[in-house]
């Protein structure tokens, strides 16, 4: 779930029915269809709590970032452990089972138990700062994703397009400069070390797939080194002296 915001008041954590739904991928409309073809099954200050009047107005001026409530609600409903339960169960999909237990496991059972306050403002305070601690953790998240997308390597059908643009590169230099197998060797291994020591990378496979682009402009554009030039012209001076020689 997106964002999710965290209420933690009457002394429990609870969820609001826009969050439920999206936990249990449905919409708020069957999460209320469920509840007023059932309202005998559920019981308000076990499965639920009911916010309106006053209440709802005090909780509804401290959380007008959180995105819980509409503008012009009138009432809101914050669904306890137990009515998140009773709500798996009547939906019965596999998905809001799977989901009540991550919900079980860490919404409703945190790790660190917090003192719970007894007025009205702390607990909405407290309601505040435990949207902060997720919002937290999921710029964490977000961190780290980031960090997976930036070293992410090229894919194996990637790295055959380098590799043909390569054997293309080598080619087509050794056509222009009429050159043999012996200087295609060398400009394949030239052209290689080029690669790993410009991208840091033990072998070409292990480019960073950001840097795909940047590693088929760089083979477009290459040149031999000056040393293997002249390690060519050598090979290229001895085999004419050896035809001349014939």
């Amino acid at each position: 779930m997106n964002q999710m915001q965290i209420i933690e008041l009457y002394n429990q954590r609870l969820l609001t029915t826009s969050q439920l739904a999206e936990f249990y991928e449905v919409s708020e409309t069957q999460i209320k269809t469920n509840f007023n073809r059932n309202k005998e099954k559920f019981v308000q200050g076990k499965h639920y709590h009911l916010l309106e009047g006053e209440d709802l107005r005090d909780f509804k001026n401290h959380v007008t970032n959180c995105n819980l409530v509409g503008k012009n609600a009138s009432q809101l409903y914050l669904w306890t452990k137990r009515g998140a339960s009773r709500h798996s169960k009547m939906l019965g999909t596999d998905r809001a089972w799977d989901m009540f237990d991550e919900l079980e496991e860490n919404y409703f059972n945190p790790k660190q138990q917090i003192e719970i306050p007894t007025t009205t403002r702390g607990l909405i305070q407290l309601a505040l700062a435990g949207n902060e601690e997720t919002n937290q953790r999921i710029d964490g998240i977000n961190e780290r994703l980031i960090d997976i997308e930036e070293n992410k390597l090229i894919t194996t059908e990637d790295k055959g397009t380098i590799d043909r643009a390569i054997r293309k590169k080598v080619y087509q230099f050794c056509k222009e400069q009429q050159l043999g197998q012996g200087a295609k060797s060398m400009l394949y291994q030239d052209l290689g070390s080029s690669i790993k020591q410009l991208f840091n990378v033990p072998n070409r496979g292990r480019i960073k797939d950001k840097d795909f682009r940047k590693a088929l402009s760089f083979i477009n554009c290459w040149e031999p080194s000056s040393v293997t030039k002249e390690r060519i012209n050598q090979i290229q001076t001895e085999l004419d002296m050896e035809e001349a020689a014939k």
